[in-house]
């Protein structure tokens, strides 16, 4: 059996972004077993799971990602949208737009310090739109 559910998240600031919590509220109960799967409908924002304790983690995250694709290089030439729109669709395609996730005895199987994160790239974002797919 599967199932799709929409999830909304308000417009976040740059960065990234704990979002377990808000996703396991709007799928609600969760089968027993089977898989959660994420799929985020936008290019300048990624999903990803990683550390979900220190908050520094998302500091180090944003730096090392700025550096790795930092704003206003002038060899871009999809400009139109504002300096931070290319970086964004750059970063997102690093991080990838969607995860899965196991569910066992009605939680999902994540461990002890991951999390699942919304990644935004864009400085002035829109809200975002999550399918969660869930697989029984």
């Amino acid at each position: 059996m599967v199932s799709h559910i929409q999830l909304s998240f308000p417009p976040k600031r740059r960065g990234f972004h704990l979002i377990t919590h808000d996703v396991l509220r709007q799928v609600g109960l969760l089968p027993q077993s089977g898989i959660l799967h994420l799929f985020l409908q936008h290019t300048s924002a990624g999903l990803c799971i990683n550390e979900n304790a220190d908050p520094s983690v998302r500091v180090d995250f944003e730096t090392s990602f700025n550096r790795l694709v930092p704003e206003g290089n002038q060899y871009y030439t999809h400009t139109m949208e504002g300096p931070d729109d290319m970086p964004a669709h750059i970063k997102a395609s690093l991080v990838g737009f969607s995860v899965s996730i196991p569910i066992q005895s009605g939680k999902l199987a994540l461990g002890t310090w991951q999390g699942i994160y919304l990644c935004e790239f864009r400085n002035r974002a829109t809200a975002r739109n999550v399918v969660a797919t869930i697989y029984q």
